[in-house]
């Protein structure tokens, strides 16, 4: 499931990161006092679902991901209202992993004695840890965000960025999270991981040109034309590894998702593209850099939105 002696070195050369790249409002440190255990036990029930299923390690992840696209990483994503942001096209029916945040929610709360941990932090957490479970690198993740007390199924459907668009569309997506090309191929190195359903990448498997002919004739084995919108493809050819078998393929005109292709593809990101494939340090630290940044959109901090005892509701005032 990758070399367990490769995630101890990296945690080794990552360990400095927290000093370079976080919010002054948030802190690796946030839980030491109020409750030592919350780490450690997120991480426990992490590895356990992971090692249950790989597969949830990506869904983890990507919950993390798509969480801080809309409204800032504050948790909005796993409320369970009308205008939920769960219904949201790139959401629906396609999202997972809600009974695992569940189950941590649980399992840190007993371990704390009371509702101290966020939601929000939960699933930057959880992404962290479902990224080292899976054979990849470490960092330290910054703490203290609260929960939001809203959602938004709009702002998501606007926000969130979709497999079909193509490289200057997804380098303004990034730019208007205060995300740069950089930090968009790494973190789209996420898909070193994970599956996609047929409907996300049916019409570039047979109706576009920049992708393997070999390739494009094996995934349609898996995704008929008109039928199958749920089968699952892996999006790397070694999904439950953390490795750099997604840009190698990227390279090969493998991209799974014509989103994924767009990074390689005659534009402003082939070298790093070409240069991660084979570079496992370079795309690790660029990575962790990156999933930091992205942890720092819009942090609701201090006062500003509240800890839910119940990630799927607001808390009710009385």
């Amino acid at each position: 499931m990758g070399s367990h002696r490769f995630s101890l070195l990296a945690s080794f050369l990552l360990l400095s990161l927290a000093t370079t790249a976080f919010s002054s409002t948030l802190s690796p440190y946030y839980y030491h006092k109020i409750c030592p255990q919350a780490l450690s036990t997120i991480k426990r029930v992490v590895e356990d679902a992971v090692r249950q299923e790989h597969r949830m390690g990506a869904s983890l992840l990507r919950l993390h991901f798509h969480d801080c696209f809309v409204q800032g990483c504050d948790a909005s994503i796993l409320l369970d209202t009308i205008d939920s942001e769960k219904t949201a096209g790139p959401n629906n029916n396609s999202i997972r992993g809600f009974e695992i945040i569940d189950r941590i929610k649980s399992e840190v709360d007993k371990a704390c004695g009371r509702p101290v941990v966020s939601c929000a932090d939960i699933l930057a957490i959880a992404a962290r840890d479902s990224v080292v479970a899976l054979g990849g690198p470490t960092w330290n993740v910054q703490l203290g965000r609260r929960d939001s007390t809203t959602t938004s199924k709009t702002k998501a459907e606007k926000d969130l960025p979709t497999p079909f668009m193509d490289l200057p569309a997804l380098i303004e997506n990034f730019k208007n999270k205060g995300l740069d090309a950089k930090d968009l191929v790494a973190l789209s190195g996420g898909h070193s991981i994970g599956f996609a359903q047929c409907f996300t990448f049916r019409k570039h498997i047979y109706e576009e040109s920049n992708i393997n002919p070999t390739f494009a004739r094996d995934r349609q084995s898996r995704c008929p034309k008109n039928d199958g919108n749920s089968n699952l493809a892996p999006l790397d050819p070694t999904a439950a590894i953390f490795d750099t078998k997604y840009f190698s393929n990227l390279v090969k005109k493998k991209g799974l998702l014509h989103s994924d292709q767009e990074l390689y593809n005659g534009g402003e990101t082939d070298q790093l593209v070409k240069s991660y494939s084979t570079d496992v340090w370079s795309f690790w630290n660029d990575f962790a850099k990156s999933m930091i940044k992205m942890g720092n959109i819009k942090p609701l901090t201090g006062k500003k939105g509240q800890i839910r005892s119940n990630c799927r509701r607001v808390n009710q005032c009385f």
